[in-house]
């Protein structure tokens, strides 16, 4: 029996090892090609185009490819987060179901629909993947239109979904992108796909190179918050603690989880209204401008294509 019980262990580990690899082949566009990112593996620079159209950071312009990545993971990153990674997030779905039932229940009854939605996000070396959240606006948001551009945008934000927005319940089942190996649960918040001003600002800190995560260190100091600059710098900081490897890194890793319930608790840095950063500012300053003239949003996590 002593014997048994041991083999059995493994044998689960290399089990749910294998579905992890195997469903992430599901969420990186591999049989959609052409949703792939050129920039992957290339480090990056933004260029000011007005003949562009306006992305996601509320600017025009674009990536341009200036080399190409050379970060090699160690250990610690590599392989042993990956294992916290894995065994945690295997217990947390788990353990979440009774409340994975609930809110689809609850979303269901709110607003009759679809439960979840996917987003394209950057991943780690800017590999694109599928993003999961729970639904929180309306089935009747226009689609294809993101939330800072629509009038009003709390209007069609759900009553449960709100109440999900504020305690980051929407951002649950991101559990699942952790253990199919597209997150972290520590790390940066993924990019929107066309969030080029934040992409190529974490490249110049080395941010791009690591897992993006459910939480990290900007999320802990300032959350939604924070200007883009100031959160890219935040995240490099982050990236290059991971980068040092060791005990080092596991301890930093660890202040960021508990530093995250504490700030989720106290619902810190939190904007309602359907795209959370709500300040008026030029993405490439450190000082907001302009504040109170209302016309301009620029997002972060909640970005929404039609949310749906």
């Amino acid at each position: 029996m002593k014997k048994i019980l041991p083999a059995t262990g493994v044998a689960v580990a290399l089990l749910i090892a294998t579905v992890a690899v195997v469903k992430k082949k599901d969420s990186i566009y591999d049989n959609e090609p052409e949703q792939k990112n050129p920039m992957e593996n290339k480090k990056v620079v933004f260029v000011e185009d007005d003949g562009d159209a306006e992305n996601a950071d509320g600017t025009k312009g674009h990536l341009e490819a200036v080399g190409e990545g050379d970060y090699k993971a160690g250990f610690y990153d590599k392989c042993l987060k990956r294992l916290i990674d894995i065994i945690l997030s295997f217990l947390g779905l788990i353990v979440l179901s009774p409340v994975y039932l609930f809110f689809t229940i609850a979303i269901k009854i709110d607003d009759p629909g679809s439960v979840l939605f996917t987003q394209k996000r950057v991943g780690k070396n800017k590999q694109y993947f599928k993003l999961h959240k729970f639904r929180t606006m309306k089935m009747a948001t226009p689609h294809d239109v993101p939330t800072h551009m629509l009038d009003n945008p709390d209007q069609y934000i759900t009553s449960i979904g709100k109440f999900m927005r504020f305690h980051s319940i929407d951002e649950l089942v991101q559990v699942w992108d952790i253990f199919v190996g597209n997150m972290s649960i520590i790390g940066p918040r993924p990019a929107l796909w066309n969030q080029d001003v934040l992409t190529s600002e974490r490249d110049k800190w080395g941010a791009n190179d690591i897992k993006p995560g459910l939480t990290g260190w900007a999320q802990i100091n300032g959350r939604d918050e924070l200007e883009i600059p100031v959160k890219a710098k935040l995240d490099g900081e982050y990236a290059e603690k991971l980068k040092k490897g060791g005990f080092s890194a596991f301890a930093f890793d660890v202040r960021c989880f508990f530093g995250t319930v504490f700030s989720v608790i106290r619902g810190d840095g939190v904007v309602e209204g359907g795209t959370r950063e709500l300040k008026k500012h030029d993405p490439f300053l450190t000082s907001p401008i302009n504040p109170n003239d209302g016309n301009t949003v620029y997002p972060e996590d909640d970005y929404q294509i039609g949310d749906k």
